[in-house]
């Protein structure tokens, strides 16, 4: 068994799940050097070159994507940097966020416009503030965001730019900069526009600009984090948390059956656990909610329906759209009553 102690430096790959668990984040054997990770943040140096800046954030590993206040760099989570954290990743959170280069390469731009924000003093900018806010604006846990509103652009999932402030900057930073992203014909009708354009202009000005905040610190680096990888992921988790509400019930009785006429039909179980995979992943897709809330959503569909014993009264296909249809209801309701994400 390997320990946890700083002198020992295991082989990732050799280790099992339980194993890696239990390794403090600190011991982890990784840097963003010579791996994938840094080739990304090159290609985000070139784009940001390519508009004429001169900015370059820096970066380094740490827990979670985020971008201090006050700091021209951003962090990249931990697991990105080696195939088998990001496989256990996977296993822990259903989902590993920026997983894929397009994927990873969308929340540099957006981490790159907060520090950028940062590095040049931005929001201070009577403009900035008028048109995306007060930065000030205490931030979140939890937001209340209108899917149907075009006056945020939309880039990252789960309409994130209507989070806070900083993030509609952010946001709208990042449509910016991404290559072939066509903002000035996909928001030619939309409120947004007038930010995206605000955006262009600025960037104009900032061009070869020298930033006036152009440190390299680094907040909360890989190397002072001493919690457990077990200890990380049962925090994670939390924040995806999810109560099922006992009103609910009704609404499964609507697909599903209780009636003793039914009791030789496949059960509702049994549906929802063959296609469970599926469902959370068009339903996560859809709605931009995190995986591992939608699953949780469906375990509880599943723990209620054995409680329930419901069957499955239908054709599998229309039971199985109708199931769909019901998990993003419910999903949406967690977005509407205000969905929890971790600050990025």
């Amino acid at each position: 068994m390997y320990g946890v102690k700083r002198a020992i430096r295991p082989q990732l790959d050799e280790l099992k799940d339980e194993e890696l668990l239990d390794l403090r984040l600190c011991d982890l054997p990784l840097k963003l050097a010579g791996t994938p990770l840094e080739k990304r943040v090159e290609r985000l140096h070139e784009e940001l070159a390519e508009r004429g800046l001169r900015f370059r954030p820096h970066a380094w590993l740490s827990e979670e994507w985020f971008c201090p206040d006050g700091v021209s760099g951003f962090a990249i989570p931990f697991y990105l940097a080696h195939p088998r954290l990001v496989k256990l990743e996977r296993a822990q959170m259903l989902e590993v966020e920026g997983g894929t280069d397009k994927e990873c390469l969308g929340i540099m731009r957006h981490e790159a416009g907060h520090a950028l924000s940062n590095a040049f003093r931005l929001h201070h900018r009577r403009r900035w503030r008028e048109l995306f806010g007060r930065f000030s604006e205490p931030y979140p846990n939890y937001y209340q965001p209108n899917p149907n509103s075009r006056d945020y652009v939309l880039h990252l999932g789960a309409w994130y730019a209507q989070a806070h402030p900083a993030e509609d900057f952010a946001e709208t930073f990042a449509v910016w900069l991404a290559p072939n992203s066509r903002w000035q014909r996909r928001y030619v009708s939309w409120p947004a526009m007038k930010k995206l354009r605000y955006v262009d202009e600025l960037m104009k000005e900032l061009a070869g600009a020298r930033p006036r905040v152009n440190g390299r610190e680094e907040v909360e680096p890989l190397s002072r984090v001493t919690k457990t990888l077990r200890e990380h992921y049962r925090e994670k988790r939390g924040h995806y948390s999810f109560q099922w509400p006992a009103y609910y019930d009704r609404d499964l009785k609507r697909t599903f059956s209780a009636e003793a006429r039914h009791a030789a039909h496949q059960s509702a179980v049994s549906l929802l656990k063959r296609h469970r995979r599926e469902l959370r992943h068009l339903v996560a897709d859809v709605t931009g909610v995190h995986h591992y809330t939608v699953d949780q959503l469906l375990k509880s569909m599943i723990d209620r329906c054995k409680v329930l014993r419901l069957r499955v009264p239908l054709k599998e296909q229309e039971a199985k759209q109708r199931a769909m249809i019901m998990l993003t209801a419910y999903t949406m309701n967690i977005v509407h009553a205000g969905y929890h994400r971790i600050p990025l």
